[in-house]
């Protein structure tokens, strides 16, 4: 979504850098966890990191809203990856939650911990930007 968004030029300056930031916060994240997957033998989901393949749900936009995003423009564009991201960030929350009450291993609940932090503050910026 924040590739998406950044790929635009008529985006609320705002609303780009906050998308900036989301996508240097996420990469090194995503990355942990898949080298976590991989350590344990496990394989990634398609929807982690590039959010392809995924159907919706836990936070995901499905193929219809990536496709809306994708295809708006301006003041439009903006609504979606806001309330996108919004609704993204509350699935990450509820992960990280579930996370630091049932976890086991100390360094994805510290990684939980660090993703509630970033991502509520984030929702909260969103929300002061404008996301329904």
């Amino acid at each position: 979504m924040a590739e998406m968004v950044l790929a635009k030029k008529d985006i609320d300056p705002k609303v780009s850098d906050l998308a900036e930031r989301i996508k240097a916060a996420q990469a090194p994240e995503i990355s942990t966890m898949r080298g976590w997957l991989a350590g344990w033998g496990e394989n990634p989901s398609p929807a982690m990191g590039g959010h392809s393949g995924h159907g919706g749900g836990g936070g995901m936009m499905d193929q219809a809203d990536m496709d809306a995003l994708r295809a708006a423009n301006g003041a439009e564009a903006t609504k979606l990856f806001l309330s996108g991201m919004v609704e993204h960030h509350q699935g990450a929350v509820a992960m990280a939650k579930t996370e630091l009450a049932d976890g086991e291993n100390p360094d994805a609940k510290k990684l939980a911990q660090a993703v509630m932090d970033t991502q509520t503050a984030e929702i909260e910026e969103m929300k002061k930007l404008g996301a329904s």
